[in-house]
């Protein structure tokens, strides 16, 4: 029951995004036929700009959603799930949605031990989101934390999909309490595979250099699709 209705709301949610919002996505890299038909293990959001990135569920097929529905597994600030309206919205966006804090403690390692075969770990890498100035909260640059680097370490194989955005600034910026409607969001798509990539970065090495890799590599990645400062031009 608690998947039909998570299902049904992200469903709505859907709706209401294609309503009032254009949602475009483009795919790069090494795709197969069906790439939303991939079992997805990871899938994580570069350049937090908002709350509001839910939003990008307008441009989800359905079976994507109802994959979500079943296995999703996310990790959300305590601060942030302690709100009393917030915080119910996105305790329901999925079947797991587990409270941490910002340091490597006893809830960051509940969610490592939580992840099972079929989880799909839904993450903000970030960990913060990026204010109008470009920067965190603390007016210092936004960088990847190391956090997706154990999540790498605790998935042997599967894909990840890397998920661009361009940015919600234009939508809404941190600290505003109503979006702007009838506006264009656009993300950049990117899969890659997990073993592939663990590999490729050496992750059978130390965890620290391994994490100090997987975080210069995603900045890359996102300083690559999602210029800081603005929004990328993508087609339709």
């Amino acid at each position: 029951m608690r998947r039909f209705l998570t299902f049904l709301l992200l469903l709505s949610i859907k709706s209401g995004s294609r309503l009032f919002y254009r949602v475009r996505f483009r795919w790069i890299g090494d795709l197969s036929d069906s790439p939303w038909r991939e079992k997805y293990r990871i899938v994580a959001i570069l350049n937090h700009t908002s709350l509001f990135e839910w939003l990008f569920a307008g441009g989800l097929p359905s079976h994507f959603l109802w994959r979500i529905s079943g296995h999703g597994l996310i990790p959300a600030a305590d601060s942030t799930l302690q709100r009393p309206l917030v915080g119910w919205f996105f305790r329901v966006l999925a079947p797991r949605v587990m409270p941490i804090t910002r340091e490597a403690d006893q809830t960051w390692r509940e969610v490592l031990d939580g992840i099972d075969s079929d989880s799909m770990v839904m993450i903000l890498p970030e960990g913060r989101m990026k204010r109008a100035d470009g920067l965190d909260k603390y007016g210092k640059p936004m960088t990847v934390r190391g956090g997706i680097a154990d999540i790498l370490r605790a998935i042997p194989d599967g894909k990840m999909l890397l998920a661009h955005s361009a940015g919600l600034h234009h939508v809404q910026v941190p600290g505003q309490l109503v979006p702007k409607i009838f506006k264009t969001i656009r993300m950049t798509l990117e899969p890659l595979d997990i073993k592939e990539y663990k590999n490729r970065l050496e992750a059978d090495e130390s965890p620290e250099k391994f994490k100090k890799r997987v975080i210069r590599d995603l900045q890359h990645r996102r300083d690559l699709y999602c210029p800081v400062g603005r929004e990328i031009p993508l087609p339709h």
